[in-house]
């Protein structure tokens, strides 16, 4: 009786807001670190590490915030994720005010925040099982997904400008800021939920661990489905890696900043129309062709040098994604129990972005080492891809774009085949 009347998408929507003005300050951090860490050094490589620094140990620590999340209240671990994370940026930007900052450094201060953001992500996908019923979980998914493109969508552009008038300084201080607001919003809808039935005093972190791997590996086409997920983010991470060494070569920060707020654009415009018109059937042959056309429009990014070319798959690309996003998670939550939702979240999170892991070590390294010097002066692919893709700086990274969108494509074939990924809709 206590879950029916703690059902509220009203309540749901106050978190959202949160989280929404949230993951816009992540983003404009993200961008101006990206940018200030790239022109410092000219390494793709260093770039990749900070990322990777950002971006570890929220997927290491994920199972155990999941484990967490099915343990304590919920809100109150977003509160405190959320609320702390906020001391790694702050460190950054005493750091930076002192005027002697490193890069090892900054990769500290991205680092802490992450280890406390890993308490939220488990705690905030198991909240939306808590405050929706089952019809309202893919409208709640298109809606998280235009919170999380956020990030992409509207702090590029805003970071963009904010560099041509003030410094990154001041960007750190806009997004400790909004951390403050996120905890608000959740403590908000926290004080009128009826208490959340808590199953023990002190988890037991391998046994709860066990048992969310196997609300796992019992549903065949649930493990399939995360593994075929891990492939998708390790091609993905190049893009969020490398995608600004290709573009600074041909633009300044601020069309950068334009060119990823544009093609994020597609996101909001996918994500609106499953908020809107919702999905309620299908979701494997969604899966199927919104993952065909991403890798599709992937290659594309990576074809030319022309900017408008590049801005414009962009979009499509980002278009794609939310339809991904969304039949993945729908067809993942329908299949496991609400009571094993946060460990089972925490797992799935490890296991699907161990890709992005991956990548964020691999890209630079393969973008400074080997891609690049193909098609630079005197490069093996010069007189051949060259003269279809340009030569120069960054076209490397075009040719491992145009690689990752095609590898892409052949794993939504591959799904096709998968029967017991298609029995999720069914059961």
């Amino acid at each position: 009786m206590e879950q029916a009347k703690n059902k509220s998408f009203r309540k749901f929507l106050i978190i959202w807001l949160g989280e929404l003005i949230s993951s816009v300050g992540s983003g404009l951090t993200a961008f101006a670190l990206g940018v200030y860490v790239y022109q410092t050094t000219q390494s793709a490589t260093y770039v990749s590490l900070v990322t990777l620094c950002a971006f570890l140990p929220t997927i290491l620590l994920s199972p155990i915030g999941g484990v967490l999340a099915d343990c304590f209240d919920r809100r109150l671990m977003m509160m405190m994720g959320d609320g702390c994370s906020a001391l790694g940026l702050i460190y950054i930007l005493v750091m930076m005010l002192t005027g002697n900052i490193e890069i090892w450094q900054i990769s500290i201060g991205v680092m802490s925040s992450a280890i406390f953001c890993s308490l939220t992500e488990p705690a905030y996908k198991a909240t939306i099982t808590d405050l929706l019923t089952e019809e309202e979980f893919a409208k709640a998914s298109g809606l998280v997904q235009l919170a999380s493109s956020s990030k992409y969508l509207l702090s590029p552009i805003i970071a963009g400008f904010l560099l041509g008038i003030t410094n990154v300084e001041s960007i750190l201080i806009i997004d400790i800021s909004t951390f403050f607001v996120t905890v608000f919003a959740v403590a908000m809808v926290r004080k009128s939920l009826k208490a959340q039935q808590v199953k023990r005093e002190y988890p037991h972190f391998v046994k709860d661990l066990k048992q969310g791997w196997n609300s796992i590996v019992s549903t065949k086409g649930i493990l399939l489905l995360t593994i075929l997920l891990t492939i998708v983010t390790f091609y993905m991470g190049f893009l969020q890696t490398l995608f600004t060494p290709m573009v600074l070569p041909l633009a300044d920060t601020k069309t950068l900043g334009m060119i990823v707020s544009i093609s994020a654009m597609g996101m909001l415009l996918g994500s609106l129309f499953i908020g809107i018109f919702n999905i309620k059937k299908n979701y494997t042959n969604v899966l199927v062709g919104g993952l065909g056309f991403a890798g599709i429009f992937f290659s594309l990014i990576g074809l030319t040098t022309n900017i408008y070319f590049i801005t414009g798959a962009g979009f499509l690309f980002f278009s794609a994604l939310p339809f991904v996003n969304t039949s993945a998670d729908v067809l993942i939550r329908k299949n496991v129990v609400n009571e094993a939702q946060g460990r089972a979240w925490g797992i799935i999170g490890v296991i699907s972005q161990l890709g992005y892991v991956v990548a964020y070590a691999l890209a630079g390294i393969l973008a400074d080492y080997i891609f690049n010097p193909l098609l630079s002066d005197h490069g093996l692919f010069v007189s051949t891809i060259g003269k279809v893709i340009g030569t120069g700086e960054g076209r490397g990274i075009g040719l491992l774009f145009i690689i990752s969108g095609i590898s892409i494509v052949i794993l939504s074939l591959v799904i096709l085949k998968i029967k017991s990924i298609r029995v999720l809709e069914k059961q």
